[in-house]
């Protein structure tokens, strides 16, 4: 293996040559399986451009009408009523861990910008939280880890299937992202997650497919054989949340059954590929401005019962979606109204039968755990709510153009100043990003350029002015967009120029790109 970022103090403490070796032998073994499968999804999308639709798959109704379960809930993940997201940066890491949720997503994804630094500093962020030796210190305030038996179980979210590491190679290749981040945790700190009374678990983004998750199932034998750890170890939640994975859960359960964890609602980027994968089929799956779209949606709602029927009917927790309102200690208006939101999203989830749900900021903990509580009491989860009241069609889960809803300028204004500010910020090294009393990630600006490139190719009228979304009138808003960002205090006049130029790229550009993440990544050092 050739690395050729730089080794900065203490990387060597993670990028030892066992570790790479260990590396190097999960991506000889499955990165020619792992690029054969992102050919499948380019087959798929030409099927759906030429006007296919999704469906539940013939091929496997033997296992969906079969008679199995998965593995019991592991050490650690029997109860995970709140869980709370972020990236694994050193103070995010000590925040999480102390937040009182019951999971902690450290996330090398989403969340994350992949810069090398963030990418080889989470390692060490996460192996010495295990070693109880980090620390931090910010504005005279240190922060330290409570207890090991008050701070939240670690599951972490590599990179997705499609995502390179370009400063690692194997024979002259770059490394799976994916493997590059599972095997250097799993390396380092299953052995110490073990000895902590629970293991190594993971969170699997962006699948598309029963067969990718039967790659993800075939990595972790394979691991478990190569460091002598008992197969059936670890453990993996999937998110559901690419638009054709909705109509494989059972079969995704099924390859995952010995290491599976369960599935969660991913309610962004599901958003985002119901977009992506229809994007050339007009108004018939057309969604609303991104506002606009609710949890109560039909086709969304269709979603999250199925999730919660299919998990509980196979043993497996299911976890809901993200609350991702930021407190503000100023306004405690906004607080009240959002907080009340965050609360009737809990509500719901808890009332349909799932087992936990998400939070971005240790401040949402509590309202999530109380409505939880109220739900399950001293019960760890409600999988025995089997919820076989639910019955979803295929027709049910297309229903994209039942949503109600409009497209404004207001709501193209906000897609374009969202974008543009989460895209500075994840070219200068942050990937989970406070704008406007939200936490957002690369969901966000994914489905903001996304629904921006499909207005312009549909024709929409916007439903406030009635002018027509050309790529001339966004051009005009990003220019003023970007004047009302400059006269804020602490621009960054030259991340906002790569901003400019990628979103440009990605949503107006004739060509669509797959994930706007391929090319940001390109543009980065």
């Amino acid at each position: 293996m050739e690395i050729t970022g730089p080794i900065l103090d203490r990387f060597d403490e993670i990028l030892t040559p066992e570790a790479l070796g260990f590396v190097a032998a999960l991506q000889r073994e499955f990165g020619a399986r792992r690029l054969e499968l992102l050919e499948l999804r380019q087959a798929k999308q030409a099927e759906l451009s030429a006007g296919g639709l999704f469906d539940f798959l013939p091929e496997t109704k033997g296992v969906r009408e079969a008679e199995w379960s998965v593995a019991a809930p592991a050490p650690g993940l029997e109860d995970r009523r709140v869980e709370i997201t972020g990236p694994v940066d050193r103070k995010m890491t000590i925040n999480a861990l102390n937040s009182g949720a019951k999971v902690w997503l450290a996330d090398f994804e989403d969340a994350n910008s992949p810069l090398w630094v963030n990418c080889v500093a989470g390692h060490l962020n996460l192996r010495d939280a295990l070693d109880r030796t980090i620390d931090f210190e910010s504005g005279g305030k240190a922060y330290a880890l409570r207890p090991d038996e008050e701070l939240a179980t670690v599951v972490v979210r590599p990179r997705g299937w499609h995502l390179d590491e370009k400063h690692a190679r194997v024979d002259g290749r770059p490394v799976s992202g994916s493997l590059f981040d599972f095997g250097l945790y799993f390396f380092h700190c299953a052995q110490r997650q073990i000895d902590k009374g629970k293991g190594p678990y993971f969170y699997l983004p962006k699948l598309e497919s029963h067969l990718e998750a039967r790659l993800w199932n075939d990595v972790f034998v394979r691991a478990q054989e190569l460091l002598g750890i008992p197969r059936g170890t670890i453990r993996a939640t999937v998110l559901i949340e690419t638009y054709p994975a909705a109509f494989e859960m059972e079969e995704i359960l099924y390859e995952l059954r010995e290491h599976s964890a369960g599935l969660n609602a991913g309610r962004w980027d599901y958003l985002f590929s119901v977009i992506k994968k229809f994007r050339t089929r007009g108004r018939e799956f057309l969604l609303p401005e991104r506002n606009a779209v609710t949890m109560t949606a039909p086709f969304m709602r269709a979603y999250t019962e199925l999730l919660v029927r299919t998990c509980h009917k196979r043993g497996a927790h299911a976890i809901g979606g993200m609350a991702a309102f930021i407190p503000s200690r100023r306004d405690p208006e906004v607080n009240a109204v959002a907080l009340e939101k965050v609360r009737a999203d809990k509500t719901r989830e808890s009332g349909d039968g799932f087992d936990g749900s998400w939070v971005a900021h240790p401040d949402l903990v509590p309202i999530c755990r109380e409505v939880f509580d109220g739900v399950l009491g001293d019960k760890p989860h409600q999988i025995d709510r089997k919820r076989e009241d639910v019955s979803v069609s295929a027709a049910d889960l297309l229903a994209v153009s039942q949503t109600p809803g409009e497209i404004t300028e207001a709501g193209l204004r906000g897609n374009v100043d969202v974008a543009l500010r989460y895209l500075a910020a994840w070219m200068g090294g942050l990937g989970a990003v406070a704008i406007h009393n939200l936490m957002e990630d690369a969901a966000t600006a994914e489905i903001s350029r996304s629904q921006i490139w499909q207005w312009i190719h549909n024709d929409i009228t916007l439903a406030d002015t009635g002018s027509q979304v050309t790529k001339e009138l966004v051009e005009r808003i990003i220019g003023e967009e970007l004047a009302k960002i400059a006269a804020e205090p602490g621009h960054d006049e030259e991340l906002y120029a790569q901003a400019t130029a990628l979103f440009k790229e990605v949503a107006l550009d004739d060509d669509f790109a797959e994930f706007l993440t391929l090319p940001a990544y390109a543009r980065m050092p």
